[in-house]
C-alpha cells in the first residue's frame, strides 16, 4: 500500500504561481511513478505531468513551458510549480504514485487539492 498527500493548493491571480507538494508513504519501494492529474467541474481527470523514478518526465500540452515536475527523493516527495497560470487551470489537483508489485500494477491517488485561478 502507498499513501499520497497533496498540499500547496489555493487561490492564485492568473499570471500567478503556486507550488504543489505531493508526499507518499507506504510501499514507496513500490513506486515506479509519481505525477499529478487535475479534474475541472464536469470534465474528465487528465493528466499533466509525470515523472519516473529515473527522472523522466512527461508534461500535458497544455501545461508545457509553464509547468515543471520534480522530486525529492530523500523526502518521498514530488513538486508540482506551476508558473503563468490562466484561469482555466482552474481544477482540483489530484497527486497519483504508480506502484508496480510483481506483475500488477497499482495507482494510488491523493485526495486532491483545489486550485482557482482568478481572471
Amino acid at each position: 500500500q502507498v499513501h499520497v498527500v497533496e498540499s500547496g493548493g489555493g487561490l492564485v491571480q492568473a499570471g500567478g504561481s503556486l507550488r504543489l507538494s505531493c508526499a507518499a508513504s507506504g510501499n514507496i519501494f513500490s513506486i515506479n511513478a509519481m505525477g499529478w492529474s487535475r479534474q475541472a467541474p464536469g470534465k474528465q481527470r487528465e493528466l499533466v505531468a509525470l515523472i519516473t523514478t529515473g527522472g523522466t518526465t512527461n508534461y500535458a500540452d497544455s501545461v508545457k513551458g509553464r509547468f515543471a515536475i520534480s522530486r525529492h527523493n530523500a523526502k518521498n516527495t514530488v513538486y508540482l510549480q506551476m508558473n503563468s497560470l490562466k484561469p482555466d487551470y482552474t481544477s482540483v489537483y489530484y497527486c497519483k504514485a504508480e506502484s508496480w508489485v510483481g506483475v500488477s500494477e497499482y495507482n494510488y491517488w491523493g485526495q486532491g487539492t483545489q486550485v482557482t485561478v482568478s481572471s
